[in-house]
């Protein structure tokens, strides 16, 4: 079961899985800042803000790998069951809390949902696309979770308000109807797995006993594995720093919050239009060049935004910045799923996510440290150094693979003769010749 599934039949499982992830991630995009508006409603400062939101991101971290583990050698499904219904009680019994230790309590249930379902979700494209597929189904998979982060935060706004103390009873039914949201993915959770197929008569029976697990650290020094890590971990921090830091640069430019929320859509915007031409691109550029340059641009856009620039050149600037950052989630899935031994996928892609997690704890504690000691622009200094480094780590393992950056199959190169075991960063399949279909 752990085995990629080499035939390329329909994708309509591809569209269900990217509808389900709308649901869930749409439900937790508007969980999450009704959680802090509901917190703030029950009285908590911003350190209890602060750990509230930790919690979200800390309690995945003990299960990450475990989960994966279990995933390369059972089935995926049930994963995406069970996270979906940690998602949705998770904000449903958030809106329900009345005191700040239960309001954490569910945030860290709601995380770990969010991790459940992810991992499953990822494992199940993963197994499921040819591997000259496979950049082209992770580009429209990450396209649900856009569409959730475009649509979540605007659909909490219009729910929350504060006039006349109503922030705690439109919070809490922001929290309800987020769990609601979530629990519509299940529509969807049909056939989304195959199943086992017999073996062939005469075919060799499997050997007996259960598989021997591909050790943490073999995994973390598997050629191309630390490159793909990295770059989810910093286009991730790139994201999460720019919603949360926008804002302060928009009041000290007197730029209206109502436009400031439009500039942010924007960006998220272009992540999707970005996903949605990816394939094109790679055939183009070739994955490493693609990986490199867009994590190198992004680099330099970050850094840029702290210029005293109008509002129509933050705009062009933050469209530019969605574009590329759109490249580096669905490229270092694939990056570390290709890179990993076969029956270790799913516990890269958990290491991945763990990667993930610590930049959403780390990277807002260290942009905030920066920023109360040198102002404003040094969380976005500090985006631009993480993209910059990013790149160079891409554009290293693609030289250290032997292989060119020519568009091939899929953009990838074709693995030299010292890279046929399973750490290497090819298609996998295919040789030169093959061609993914068009988008």
């Amino acid at each position: 079961m752990t085995g990629t599934d080499t035939r390329r039949p329909g994708r309509g499982w591809l569209l269900r899985l990217v509808l389900t992830f709308s649901f869930a991630q749409g439900a937790v995009s508007m969980a999450r800042p009704a959680v802090s508006y509901r917190a703030l409603a029950l009285g908590a400062d911003e350190r209890a803000i602060g750990v509230i939101t930790a919690v979200y991101a800390l309690l995945p971290l003990l299960v990450a790998v475990p989960l994966g583990r279990r995933t390369d050698h059972g089935r995926c499904a049930p994963l995406l069951v069970v996270g979906v219904a940690l998602i949705s009680g998770g904000c449903a019994l958030s809106g329900l809390a009345g005191s700040l230790p239960a309001m954490a309590a569910w945030s860290g249930v709601m995380g770990l949902g969010h991790l459940c379902f992810v991992i499953g979700a990822q494992s199940i494209v993963a197994r499921r696309s040819a591997p000259v597929d496979r950049d082209r189904n992770f580009g429209h998979f990450t396209i649900g979770a856009s569409l959730g982060q475009l649509i979540g935060p605007a659909a909490a706004g219009l729910v929350i308000s504060e006039h006349d103390g109503r922030m705690a009873p439109t919070s809490a039914t922001a929290l309800l109807v987020s769990g609601a949201v979530a629990a519509v993915s299940y529509a969807s959770l049909w056939r989304l797995e195959q199943r086992a197929r017999a073996a062939p008569s005469g075919a060799p029976a499997p050997a007996a006993g259960p598989p021997v697990p591909v050790p943490v650290r073999g995994i973390l020094r598997t050629r191309g594995v630390p490159a793909g890590i990295f770059m989810s971990l910093a286009v991730l921090s790139a994201t999460d720093i720019l919603t949360a830091y926008l804002p302060v640069i928009g009041e000290d430019r007197a730029i209206a919050p109502t436009t400031i929320g439009l500039l942010l859509s924007l960006r998220a915007a272009a992540t999707i239009a970005c996903r949605l031409v990816m394939t094109p691109m790679i055939r183009w550029l070739g994955r490493t060049v693609l990986m490199a340059a867009s994590c190198a641009l992004a680099g330099v856009l970050c850094g840029a935004l702290v210029l005293p620039v109008p509002v129509w050149a933050l705009a062009a600037m933050l469209l530019a910045l969605g574009f590329c950052l759109g490249v580096g989630q669905p490229l270092s899935m694939t990056t570390v799923v290709q890179a990993a031994p076969e029956r270790a996928r799913s516990t890269a892609l958990a290491l991945r996510l763990t990667g993930n997690r610590l930049g959403q704890v780390a990277a807002p504690a260290g942009a905030g440290l920066l920023a109360g000691v040198a102002g404003t622009a040094a969380p976005f200094v500090l985006l631009g150094g993480l993209l910059l480094a990013s790149a160079a780590m891409a554009a290293r393992t693609g030289r250290e693979r032997g292989g060119g950056t020519a568009p091939g199959a899929g953009g990838v190169p074709a693995p030299s003769t010292d890279e046929a075991g399973p750490g290497r960063v090819g298609n996998g399949a295919g040789g030169p010749q093959a061609r993914p279909k068009g988008p």
